[in-house]
């Protein structure tokens, strides 16, 4: 009886498996990685954006309730302190008599204008220092009094502007430091103090 399967001498043609990867997926994957560190970057821009601007709003807010708080302690002053113009960039120009002799008191007024002086120095950073730059303080900053001109009983507005990092259109339009912020002061960002003040009080 004859054998009538494949006789044994006929040989199957056997693909071999490829391994490893073709040079297409190798660039897809390159490519998909470098989409993912742009990404990355991206976001880590974004988020130093954020940080930058939120530390200058809290920069603001602490330097806006510190003037404020000298204006309550020193309240016969009020005009001196409305008076004053718009602050920042060394608008005081040199610093006034220091006030610190206890045996010769400075008047209201004088103290007032160390107050606005000092507090101008906080707000242009040139408290601090590194390396004979302003280290502290806002990025172009403008500051305005506003209240009764005569120092009498009454609502005080502390206005304070500074430059944002980016352009932003939802901020409070405010005629503070106009101008000195882009186009239509689009980076301009500002914070707004108010309080009741009462020279009597």
């Amino acid at each position: 009886m004859t054998d009538t399967r494949c006789p044994a001498n006929t040989s199957r043609r056997v693909t071999p498996r490829q391994n490893g990867f073709s040079m297409v997926e190798a660039l897809i994957t390159v490519l998909i990685f470098a989409i993912g560190l742009l990404s990355v970057a991206g976001l880590q821009a974004v988020a130093k954006r954020s940080v930058y601007e939120s530390a200058q709003r809290t920069t603001a807010a602490q330097l806006g309730n510190a003037l404020l708080e000298k204006m309550r302690a020193n309240p016969r002053a009020l005009a001196t302190y409305v008076t004053a113009g718009t602050l920042g960039g060394g608008s005081l120009g040199a610093a006034p008599a220091p006030c610190d002799d206890p045996l010769d008191p400075c008047s209201a007024d004088q103290l007032a204008r160390v107050d606005l002086w000092r507090w101008e120095q906080q707000l242009d950073g040139l408290n601090s220092l590194v390396d004979g730059q302003a280290a502290g303080g806002l990025l172009t900053p403008s500051a305005c009094i506003r209240g009764p001109v005569d120092g009498s009983a009454g609502m005080y507005t502390l206005v304070v502007a500074w430059q944002g990092s980016a352009t932003q259109t939802n901020e409070v339009n405010d005629a503070c430091g106009a101008g000195r912020y882009g186009a239509d002061d689009a980076t301009k960002r500002i914070a707004v103090f108010s309080t009741y003040l009462d020279p009597l009080s």
